[in-house]
């Protein structure tokens, strides 16, 4: 009887079965998409002071904003940064419940905001001041605008991950999220001092 000869040799792997996630990869690839966003508002910063003073012989920002509301709009969207602070805090303490809570919070104000950025978009257009009446005010709407779909977009994120914590708890991967939204929340709020400072109280005062 001939002998069965096993083959032993080792088949060939098609994909990798260890974890190919390379450690912090989602976070440097999260800064690099802020640095693009940061060019981003960039550009709308300069175009906005290049074409700031063009009112086409129409209202000037000092007729047209209301700054307590301006003011309270901030207000909003500061205390949804520090309210997301508490959310990771609770995060760092596994407090589920505690999370789901303050981002729940977080994002009440940040509605808010996007509510009262709305109200003086409709109050504009009703005064006869929209984006078309000048180049002013074309590249006001434009810059405002993009930071109000940002924080638009930030809301709908911040309820996808509120479902995804509450389904499987604060798991890696969720931390991981959190992380990435809080910097993106963080980073809005920066932007919008900017443009607090240089579009509505610089161009009240100026």
């Amino acid at each position: 009887m001939s002998d069965h000869t096993v083959d032993t040799a080792e088949k060939p792997e098609f994909y990798l079965t260890e974890d190919h996630h390379p450690e912090n990869s989602t976070n440097l690839g999260f800064w690099l998409y802020l640095m693009s966003d940061c060019l981003i508002f960039a550009v709308l910063f300069a175009t906005h002071g290049v074409l700031g003073r063009n009112y086409a012989a129409g209202a000037s920002p000092a007729d047209l904003f209301d700054l307590p509301i301006v003011a309270l709009n901030t207000s909003m969207l500061l205390l949804s940064s520090i309210t997301y602070g508490f959310a990771m805090l609770q995060m760092e303490r596994n407090a589920k419940a505690e999370t789901l809570f303050w981002l729940a919070v977080t994002g009440l104000f940040g509605a808010a905001f996007i509510g009262l950025e709305l109200y003086e978009f409709i109050h504009l257009i009703h005064e006869g001041a929209g984006p078309t009446r000048s180049a002013f005010l074309s590249s006001f709407f434009t810059l405002v605008g993009t930071h109000g779909l940002h924080v638009t977009f930030g809301i709908i994120w911040l309820i996808t991950l509120m479902v995804q914590v509450s389904l499987h708890g604060l798991i890696e991967a969720n931390r991981r999220r959190l992380m990435c939204l809080s910097m993106f929340w963080h980073f809005l709020d920066v932007v919008w001092i900017g443009v607090f400072s240089f579009v509505y109280l610089l161009g009240v005062v100026g």
